[in-house]
């Protein structure tokens, strides 16, 4: 019996990894690092330690990571400042539907703490979580079982109590190691047939996770 969900945040309550793509094809040109817009289709999910990992393998140790975050978080601020960060298609009702059954609500994300606890409360839905845990707060990423059995324990539940909604294959796994079940909403990457075994379902959008949460 399903007591509690928890929640991916970034392609999957916030349409965000599309506006972090523009953010770094913007720095690619200025610092001409080719290509890098697309390398967010292999870093999915990945908190800031497992990224600099990546991008130092792909550009050079000497990849300035830190000025490289500094930049990306200033071109995505003044990208949601103009445009505004929306929220995916059904997001907010899975939220309200949740607390009508009377679920735990809890959140899993790479993000750092003070960017998600802002674009949560921004969109008006940070009061629909009981528990948080946020990138900085874990010691090793997705796809690492420890961000969800943290989530699990941060709202009361056990593992195999939990239901996990992820955009990312990364987090499919992680939710699957952990002992949730997981719905799996693709974003950018679809999911290779291993991955999507690991999952529960996979649907197109939020929206088609409110018929089956109802039948629970």
């Amino acid at each position: 019996m399903i007591k509690g969900i928890i929640f991916d945040m970034d392609g999957l309550i916030f349409d965000s990894e599309r506006v972090v793509q523009r953010a770094w094809a913007e720095i690619g040109e200025e610092y001409g690092y080719p290509g890098m817009g697309d390398q967010i289709y292999h870093t999915v999910g990945f908190n800031r330690q497992r990224r600099e990992i990546y991008f130092k393998s792909v550009y050079g140790q000497d990849f300035p990571h830190d000025r490289f975050v500094d930049k990306t978080r200033e071109i995505f601020s003044r990208i949601v400042d103009t445009e505004g960060l929306p929220m995916k298609a059904g997001a907010e009702e899975v939220l309200k539907l949740a607390k009508e059954k009377r679920l735990r609500v809890g959140l899993a994300t790479s993000s750092s703490s003070d960017y998600a606890i802002h674009e949560l409360t921004t969109a008006g839905i940070y009061e629909y979580f009981d528990g948080f845990v946020f990138g900085n707060m874990v010691t090793k990423s997705k796809p690492d079982p420890e961000i969800y059995l943290k989530a699990c324990e941060a709202v009361g539940i056990k593992a195999e109590e939990g239901l996990a909604l992820e955009d990312a294959p990364s987090g499919v796994e992680s939710a699957s190691r952990a002992g949730l079940r997981v719905i799996m909403v693709p974003d950018l990457v679809q999911p290779e047939p291993e991955i999507r075994a690991k999952a529960w379902k996979v649907v197109d959008s939020l929206e088609e996770v409110i018929p089956l949460l109802e039948r629970q």
